[in-house]
């Protein structure tokens, strides 16, 4: 969701405001910073969260059915979204209450972190201490998959190759999820350079150049999960032709 947020809500907004001055209000300019550290926030999250979610999966698999439950999995995503608005809205705040505090034409929308502390702050809640914990818990994860690798070629029997795919599948999903992370990390490590780096001289075109990298990247995870999983593509063809608004959508087998 926060990455189709980007493409449908912060996008179009950016490309109009990079054309010039464009007079779409102080309202919009407010919402388009307020909802660009949300998304970028809540994808941090979801990161984590899925990366948590492959290591119980690999690494703990006889407690995955009882740690990992629907109830859980709701009330985390729930507190990721949460979460997400507090730091948006205390990142944002100065534009808020001033839209054009940075403007240099009316209807202009600059939306720029120029206190370091907060440039720090963030870069710690949303860089730094969620990526750190990824690397961590994906250290873990290799070392067991490799593990599991070399138990797999052994295994000749029936169940054992059952037991394989499955194994397979759980290793391909933490594989992904390590294509999804190296992306964000590529797109992300300019953008945070820039913001602690603003009083050095670099130009606000710069920066413009390190938030679009990042918007790239809400572009490229839906290519990286359309091209490994068919259930993917069919979730988002049923999305996209509004099936999702059908009696019984819920229950519809994707998989």
């Amino acid at each position: 969701i926060s990455d189709l947020l980007v493409g449908v809500l912060v996008m179009p907004v950016e490309i109009l405001f990079y054309r010039g001055c464009c007079f779409l209000g102080n309202v919009v300019c407010s919402m388009c910073g307020f909802v660009s550290f949300l998304v970028i926030s809540v994808s941090v999250g979801n990161m984590l969260m899925i990366s948590i979610d492959r290591y119980v999966a690999i690494c703990e698999p006889l407690f995955y059915p009882t740690e990992v439950t629907l109830k859980r999995v709701q009330v985390c995503i729930i507190l990721c979204w949460l979460f997400s608005t507090i730091h948006a809205i205390w990142m944002s705040r100065e534009f808020i209450q001033q839209p054009d505090i940075y403007n240099s034409c009316y209807g202009e929308c600059v939306i720029l972190v120029v206190n370091e502390i907060e440039a720090a702050f963030d870069l710690v809640v949303t860089f730094i201490a969620p990526i750190g914990l990824i690397t961590v818990l994906y250290l873990r994860v290799f070392v067991v998959a490799v593990t599991q690798a070399r138990a797999m070629r052994s295994q000749v029997t029936s169940k054992s190759m059952q037991c394989s795919r499955a194994k397979k599948s759980e290793l391909k999903a933490a594989r992904t999820l390590g294509v999804v992370i190296v992306m964000f990390i590529i797109c992300s490590c300019p953008y945070y350079i820039f913001t602690l780096l603003y009083d050095s001289g670099l130009t606000d075109s710069s920066g413009a150049a390190e938030l679009w990298l990042i918007y790239f990247n809400s572009s490229v995870n839906p290519i990286i999960y359309a091209f490994c999983y068919p259930w993917f593509r069919r979730a988002t063809k049923h999305i996209f032709t509004l099936k999702i608004l059908q009696p019984g959508s819920s229950e519809m087998n994707i998989l």
